[in-house]
């Protein structure tokens, strides 16, 4: 019998702590009692927990919404204990169909590739390098073969596959499921047991995943993991979940200035959801925030916080100075330090193909839109006339709060 099984271990202060950073912005910690004996195991012994967080590299890019469980390993990391990065290498060639409708075409061993070298240099900018265990799930999957295969997969049923909620609707609507998509929950959960994982981590669409590697590491004599999901973060338009296809992301690797102004363009309510799924600031002190707001406090001040932490983490302290700055002479009609310099000939030339030359809109109907909306300004002077045609000069050309170009016209 597994000793670790039957010991009862003290409940600490320190042990209560790590629960509280554990739950924090969590969705469900299942089973809480188990994790609450583990961190209290760890404590007592010295030996850090293993926590696991597996993504598989589906595009090249990752989101701030994409950070969300990234912090959440980065704050466990801090308490000391141990993370690990997973790559699903091996998985992305079955395709995830975690909440899909349809069969997930998988990548090339190519794209693969790729994309996981992108992740994880992005991923590096929230979580410790140094203190973080890199895995490819290729080390174990690739060596089991057919015949481990077939052994991993006696150990799950259909019914029990079929009661995973995609799975069922697929079937029920008559969409169909190939017999490999019933190998991906599997080989999710056969990699926790070769990591020998205490906690993983996941979205909310990844529950049955998850609960997958409970039950594996216990057919194979394991002291099965605690599971931890973490909400889907809303994006800039606080209603849909951050997506690029909705465009209503933040990336990861776009500029400070771009960063620290989309985070400033989100609502007063959705600040608060944000600072606690993406600041590191304590919860004490994120509740002195909200109780300075509601005692008059501009939240316009507050939100520049978040912005700057946010900012400073993808960039450094001082470009979130730097953008700050920017986007206070931008508010006030004020021209960024640094713009494009464009020359363009022609002259005089429109002003829906000035605008489309100069790559400030993608097209000269686009342009017109724009103007209409009283979005284009020339020397500081909103262009209300779309006929406008610009004499040979040099002008400061604005579309919209972020766009500016010093078009020299000849």
């Amino acid at each position: 019998m597994n000793p670790s099984a039957v010991t009862k271990y003290p409940v600490t202060d320190a042990v209560r702590h790590a629960l509280e950073v554990t739950l924090r912005g969590a969705e469900e910690l299942l089973p809480q009692d188990a994790w609450v004996q583990k961190l209290a195991r760890s404590e007592a012994t010295g030996k850090p927990l293993r926590i696991k967080l597996g993504l598989d590299p589906t595009a090249p890019d990752i989101h701030i919404g994409h950070t969300v469980v990234l912090n959440k390993m980065r704050q466990l990391q801090d308490l000391g204990h141990q993370v690990i990065f997973l790559i699903g290498d091996f998985t992305s060639l079955i395709g995830d169909p975690s909440g899909r409708n349809s069969t997930r075409p998988p990548l090339t061993p190519e794209q693969i590739k790729t994309n996981a070298e992108t992740y994880y240099r992005q991923a590096s900018l929230v979580l410790d390098p140094a203190r973080t265990e890199i895995r490819y799930n290729s080390e174990w999957s690739e060596p089991l073969g057919a015949r481990g295969m077939i052994e991993l997969a006696a150990k799950y049923t259909v019914a029990r596959m079929m009661e995973r909620d995609d799975f069922h609707k697929r079937f029920t609507t008559g969409q169909p499921i190939s017999v490999h998509e019933f190998l991906y929950p599997l080989m999710q959960g056969y990699d926790s047991v070769a990591l020998r994982s205490d906690l993983e981590l996941g979205g909310t669409d990844q529950k049955f995943n998850l609960l997958m590697g409970r039950h594996l590491q216990q057919e194979y004599g394991q002291e099965p993991q605690c599971i931890l999901t973490m909400p889907l973060l809303e994006g800039l338009d606080g209603v849909e979940k951050m997506s690029k296809s909705k465009n209503n992301y933040i990336g990861i690797t776009e500029d400070a200035n771009t960063m620290f102004a989309k985070v400033m363009s989100i609502s007063d309510t959705l600040m608060w959801r944000w600072f606690t799924l993406l600041s590191f600031r304590s919860l004490a002190e994120i509740e002195q925030l909200q109780q300075e707001v509601a005692a008059g406090r501009n939240p316009r001040d507050v939100k520049v916080l978040l912005a700057k932490e946010i900012t400073a983490r993808f960039h450094s302290p001082q470009a979130a100075d730097a953008a700050e700055q920017d986007f206070v002479l931008r508010s006030k009609g004020g021209v960024p330090e640094h713009i494009p310099e464009v020359l363009l000939t022609g002259a005089p030339l429109g002003i829906g193909a000035l605008l489309k030359q100069a790559q400030l809109a993608p097209s000269t109907s686009e342009a017109n839109r724009l103007i209409d909306g009283g979005g284009v300004r020339v020397d500081g002077q909103v262009v209300s006339d779309k006929g406008l045609k610009l004499p040979a000069g040099s002008y400061v050309v604005q579309v919209g709060k972020r766009k500016f170009a010093r078009v020299t016209l000849t």
